[in-house]
Formats: structure tokens, sequence, C-alpha cells
């Protein structure tokens, strides 16, 4: 057996190359046999024998299919479903809207899937969007992503699990500490990374568990709704298209309250490169979550409409725990620990999917070169994942990080659906690329329309949102000329940087990705 050392060595001259440089590292295996602590440590880290500095094939089809609904099924499903049904204002429209979301969703993960597998790599949209429209739309992606989409995320997901840890430790009058939430926050943030820095086979197996419980919980709510309609409940279901409100634009946020909860169906595609035989695994996870999540989803809005009336349901800021206090008794507590538990399984498979769109963007150049680097005992990308680690801890102790998601959301979804014309340009521009995959070109074309339509309709609803997510956009546009196009950088900060990323380098353990020959 084999098992590596590295070795750091001062540049005598830096150069620059991408945003910031790479110092020179030397990294290389010991054919000495390892000791048996060295051993367990490496089968502890789900390590293989081979020796390479790079990310390791781990994911498993179970593991793929953890991983997207470990994301798309957080807390949304089981706080806020009510902000469909407050801009519809009927039953039955709530959900064609919840079937519409979901079948959206499944037109969308196709999409995915043809691209996943056309483009192996990890990165997901920003290595779609890199591949087909270039480095400025691609950065752009990058920089909103790394800026706001994702340590945003984290600290609302790590609150909301804070939240209801903390709750039943006050009464109903006394309001939680903000301090308190947000120093839980920040622990539960910090010790998900460490445990996705250094234990991957953990973190994985962990996130399968947590995948059954969270089913599991959903599987309760539909039951129970089922058995308060067969008890004869079902005025709620009375004339259900009552009311309906015909305005496009609450069409389009009711949608994207929707969309919100189904949020994630494509962050497997992030972790391509570490999936193994992901020609066969990427497409099947999609396969099997979607369809799974939309039933799961619509069914599980039928037994929270079926047990709570229009006025309760606005009245709620805890959809599931409403249902449950009304429905459970005694049992009601179950609900408050299902979605402090599916918070946290999504914030862990947010950490570690996240990272690896980071990752790969540092080692195209378009984040700082320090952040290409892996681990060398555990092989993650640790200075990645310890870099959005401090970007969250940031945000929790931000009073507008709820605005900045709203900021960004319209944003995000031009993204995405700029991602999904990357199959129209490809099969354009590349006849003849290999597609393991190959949808027919209606579904990309129906999805980019959906798309456009709710990017469109918000720009008269709420222009200022939408106006100050252009803005913080059009913000990383001086960034990406001066890290990554000014190529002469003066010598004082390249060897800054130098001595940044050694030091860096020294404390994470950590090296340059070996290629494959």
């Amino acid at each position: 057996m084999k098992f590596e050392w590295i070795r750091f060595k001062e540049m005598p001259t830096p150069t620059s190359e991408g945003m910031l440089l790479t110092p020179t590292i030397e990294v290389g295996v010991s054919t000495s046999a390892p000791t048996a602590a060295e051993t367990a440590d490496g089968r502890r880290n789900g390590n293989s024998g081979d020796s390479a500095v790079q990310m390791k094939k781990r994911l498993g089809l179970l593991e793929g299919v953890a991983i997207i609904l470990g994301i798309i099924i957080g807390s949304g499903i089981f706080v806020s479903p009510k902000g469909v049904i407050q801009e519809v204002e009927a039953v039955g429209t709530s959900l064609i809207i919840w079937v519409m979301c979901g079948l959206l969703s499944m037109i969308g993960a196709l999409c995915y899937a043809e691209l996943g597998t056309s483009i192996p790599q990890s990165g997901g949209d920003y290595a779609y969007i890199l591949e087909s429209f270039g480095h400025l739309p691609a950065f752009l992606f990058l920089w909103d992503a790394m800026m706001i989409f994702v340590p945003t995320t984290n600290a609302i997901m790590a609150l909301t699990f804070a939240s209801y840890v903390l709750q039943p430790f006050f009464s109903v009058e006394c309001k939680i500490p903000e301090s308190a939430k947000q120093l839980l926050a920040a622990v539960t943030i910090c010790f998900l990374t460490y445990l996705n820095s250094y234990y991957m086979k953990v973190t994985t197996r962990m996130q399968n568990i947590i995948m059954f419980t969270k089913v599991g919980a959903l599987l309760m709510i539909i039951i129970m709704g089922i058995i308060w309609m067969s008890l004869g409940h079902i005025d709620n279901f009375y004339k259900p298209f009552d009311n309906t409100q015909t305005d496009p634009g609450k069409f389009a946020v009711a949608f994207y309250s929707g969309i919100f909860s189904y949020a994630g169906w494509n962050y497997l595609n992030f972790m391509t490169e570490e999936l193994q035989n992901p020609y066969k695994n990427l497409p099947r996870a999609i396969y099997i979550s979607l369809p799974l999540v939309t039933t799961i989803y619509v069914l599980a809005n039928f037994a929270y409409l079926a047990v709570l009336n229009h006025k309760e349901m606005m009245a709620s800021d805890a959809i599931a725990v409403t249902f449950g206090d009304k429905v459970l008794g005694v049992w009601s507590a179950i609900i408050p620990v299902m979605v402090a538990v599916s918070s946290f399984g999504g914030l862990s498979v947010h950490i570690m999917t996240s990272s690896r769109m980071c990752f790969v963007g540092a080692r195209n150049g378009h984040m700082p070169a320090l952040l290409a680097h892996i681990n060398i005992k555990s092989y993650t990308p640790l200075p990645s994942l310890f870099f959005l680690c401090i970007l969250s801890l940031i945000m929790l102790v931000c009073s507008d990080v709820y605005v900045l998601i709203t900021y960004s959301s319209i944003v995000e979804s031009f993204f995405i659906m700029l991602s999904v014309s990357a199959i129209l340009y490809f099969r354009y521009k590349r006849p003849n690329m290999e597609r393991p995959i190959k949808v027919s070109l209606w579904i990309p074309i129906v999805f980019i329309i959906t798309c456009a339509f709710l990017i469109i309709v918000p720009v008269y609803v709420a222009p200022y949102e939408v106006g100050m997510g252009v803005l913080i956009t059009l913000v990383g546009i001086p960034f990406y000329y001066v890290g990554v196009v000014w190529k002469k950088k003066p010598q004082c900060l390249l060897k800054f940087t130098t001595f940044v990323t050694l030091l860096c380098q020294k404390l994470l353990v950590s090296a340059k990705e070996e290629k494959d020959d």
C-alpha cells in the first residue's frame, strides 16, 4: 500500500495564472507500508487505494438520490406551503400549482441529465454556462452563487434548525434571543463543515439516514391527512376553485413559492466527478427522486389543505407544526423534531455540493487558486469548504440576509434558464457531440419559455427587487476584469498571494489536484 506525502517549496519568481497564482508544491507517494492507524483513518474517510490527490468517486446511486432528496426536502415543505395558497386563494388551484411546479422541476431535471452526461464535470450550472457561453457569464453566476446564493442559504437553513432546536426551551410568550439562534447556527455550520471536510463516508451515511427520516415524516403527514378525510372532514374541498385569482403576477409569485420548495434538483450535477458511473447513476438518481418528490409534495399539501382551512393556513408561520397541533395531539412534538432534522440534513448536503462549485471555479481560474486545492488525507476540497464556512458565518450576523435572497432569486432563475439554453446551443453548434442521454427538443424549449415568463412577470410586479438583483450581479464585472482578465499584476500582490496560498496549504494540508494522464 501507499500513502501520500507533500513538500512545500518557496517560489523564486512569482507569476500570474488565473485569478491568483498557485505556488509550486511537491506531491508524491511513499512505498513504505502505512501503520494500522493510518489504514483505519483512510477507511474512515472513505478513501480508496488510489493515492492521487484528486476527488474520489465515492457516491453511488443511493447517495445520489439522498443528495437530491436531501437538498429538495428541506424545511420549506414543513414550514411555509401557504406561499402558494395566499396568492391564488383557492384550494384546487393551489394543488394544480404544486403539480405544475413538480412537472417543471422534472422537465428541468431531464435537461440537466443531458447536460450532466454530455459535460461530465462537477460544478453544475457554472460548468455548463462556461462551456457554452464563455468566461464572463460563468464568472457572474459564480459571483452571485458564492457571494449571495450559497452563504445566505446556509445561514437561513442553520437559523431554521436553531429555531426548532431552541423552541422547546422557551415558553410561547418568550421569544428566542437572536444571539442564541445565531450562536447555535454558527456551531452547526462549523460542525457540518468539519464533517464534510474529513469524514465523507460518515456524511454520506448520515444523509442516507436523514433522507429516509424526511420521507417518513412526510408520509406520516399524508397518512394523518387521509385518516382525517376518511372521518368525513372534507369541507375544505367544497367548491375548490372558487375565488381563484387570475392576476398573472400573483400566479408568477405562487409559482416561485412552489418552485422554491422544489429547489435543489440540479445539485447532484455539482458533484458529477465524484459519482460512480455518472452516465448511469446521474440520470437514474434524477428519475427516481423527482417523481417521488412531486408525488409526496402534492399529497402532503392535500393533507395540509384537508386539515387546515384558509384562515388557519394564513395565520400559521409553520404549517406542519399547526397541522400536528390539530391532528397529532400529545404527539405533535414530533413535527418540530422532524423539521429540525430536515434542516440539518439539507444544510449538510448544501455545504457539500456548493463547495464543489467553488472548487471547480477556482480550478478554472475564476476564484483564488488556493480554493482549487484538495486535502491530501480526506481528498475533499477543504479550502473551499473553509472559505464558504466563513462567508456563511458572516451572513449569520447580516440583518438583511432574507432580503438578499429575495434580490437574487430572479437572477438565479435567469442563470438556470441560461444553463438549459446550453442544450439548444450545443444542438446547433456541436451536432455530433457525444450525448449519452438526449432529450426531445420540446423539453428544454418548454422549460426556457416557462422560466422566461417567471423572470419577465416580476419585472413589473417587483421592479425594485429585480433591479437590486441585477445590480448585485453587475458589481461582479469589475472583479472579473481585475481578478481574471488582468494578467500583469504587481509583484508585491503576487508575493502576498503566494505567501497566503502556501500558509493555507500548510494549515489545511492541501495540494493542487493531480490530473489523470
